[in-house]
């Protein structure tokens, strides 16, 4: 073509690219907009994203009669880096299934150790405050209110909320340390365990689990949920220590770390960390941390990364539960079990039918209209039900 058919046809593309934003606009940034969808620099350009749009255009007009305004219109978006979702364009699922936000947390597994414990093992747990936490129900993750609230959060409020809703205690000492160059001798002192290279913090999580007795912890062929956390828990009881000593030690510091980082920090990647293991090396001070607080800071830590991630890294359960409560309106969840603590037990997720897409819009658009105000959303709730509220009280 010669240079005027090029400048020409230009014009036609960037006449198409606005058309699309103004029909539709970005919502969030996680939406990803297919009029946005390869414009930054080493995407490939626009071209390649409108090649792909329209291959698959192709395809579903062979095979569902779909149009092109419907194809732009629909596009997923995963929440967990690490899972590869549908290219763009093609179709996304009926309201969001935990598929899409894989949780980091690894509820089963700490759940099923934990069961495991002998009773003076539980006991320890008990006094450095955990057992609140550690007794809680998995919730199924609310896709689009966890979208559309990272870029709504406020963080003026949450310290409360925190001990209310997850039984953590935020007062206390600061989670806080050095870090090390390596943390292999450490790792090998207080866990009997190897890091994964010299310079480095991490511990691979298949390792640091069947150490506790879980090898395998993927579901068997037809097995369900209480057989998966039945067999789970016989295999972590038949590997744990029977009675007080280094042993029992070093299974309490290994169970631990997984809880802090994959279940209290939610961290990304599967390894596990070894940063607050120094914090771990004396056991009769570790209840004496602010654990609750660290888990609020790495939270909006995650929170407040760049508008291009489409993941959330930290206990995100905390804002899930904290916008059924204070945002009640939504009407996201629903309501079981009253008068269990903490409140995390006393929700579960409604699913929704509608576009994940379409969700998050309408969460916006209803977000924009909540008024200005006071929230008391927990006016009748009894201090002295937590402990950790009890004591944090003059925090928030």
């Amino acid at each position: 073509p010669s240079s005027g058919d090029r400048s020409s046809g230009d014009r036609r593309r960037r006449w198409r690219r606005l058309g699309r934003s103004i029909l539709f606009p970005p919502l969030s940034p996680f939406l990803g907009d297919p009029a946005m969808e390869g414009d930054g620099e080493g995407q490939g350009g626009d071209g390649g994203s409108r090649r792909r749009m329209k291959k698959t255009i192709r395809r579903r007009q062979t095979k569902e009669g779909s149009s092109m305004v419907a194809q732009e219109d629909s596009p997923t978006v995963p929440m967990e880096e690490d899972i590869a979702g549908p290219a763009p364009g093609e179709d996304e699922p009926v309201g969001p299934k935990k598929s899409e936000l894989r949780s980091r947390l690894g509820w089963a597994v700490v759940r099923a150790i934990y069961r495991g414990f002998l009773d003076f093992q539980k006991a320890r747990l008990e006094e450095m405050g955990f057992s609140p936490f550690l007794r809680l129900d998995e919730l199924t993750p609310d896709v689009a209110l966890i979208q559309a609230l990272k870029e709504r959060w406020d963080p003026s409020s949450f310290r409360g909320d925190v001990a209310w809703i997850t039984g953590l205690r935020v007062d206390g000492q600061a989670v806080t340390g050095v870090t090390y160059t390596s943390y292999q001798e450490l790792a090998e002192r207080l866990l009997g365990l190897e890091v994964t290279r010299e310079r480095s913090s991490l511990v691979a999580r298949s390792r640091l689990q069947a150490s506790l007795g879980v090898v395998n912890a993927r579901h068997q062929m037809g097995e369900g949920q209480a057989k998966y956390m039945a067999r789970l828990t016989a295999d972590a009881r038949a590997a744990l220590a029977e009675e007080e000593g280094v042993a029992a030690d070093r299974d309490l510091r290994r169970f631990l770390i997984l809880v802090i980082e994959k279940l209290i920090l939610g961290t990304r990647g599967d390894p596990v960390s070894c940063r607050c293991l120094p914090l771990l090396e004396d056991l009769s001070s570790v209840g004496s941390y602010a654990w609750g607080a660290a888990l609020l800071a790495h939270l909006f830590d995650s929170l407040g990364t760049s508008s291009r991630e489409t993941g959330v890294a930290g206990f995100f359960p905390l804002l899930q539960v904290w916008a059924y409560y204070h945002l009640p309106s939504l009407g996201r969840g629903v309501p079981r079990r009253p008068g269990a603590v903490p409140l995390l037990q006393r929700w579960r997720f409604r699913r929704d039918e509608q576009s994940l897409r379409l969700q998050v819009m309408l969460i916006h658009d209803a977000l924009d209209t909540v008024p200005f105000g006071h929230w008391t959303p927990y006016v009748g709730e009894d201090d002295a039900a937590q402990l950790w509220v009890e004591r944090g009280r003059p925090y928030f």
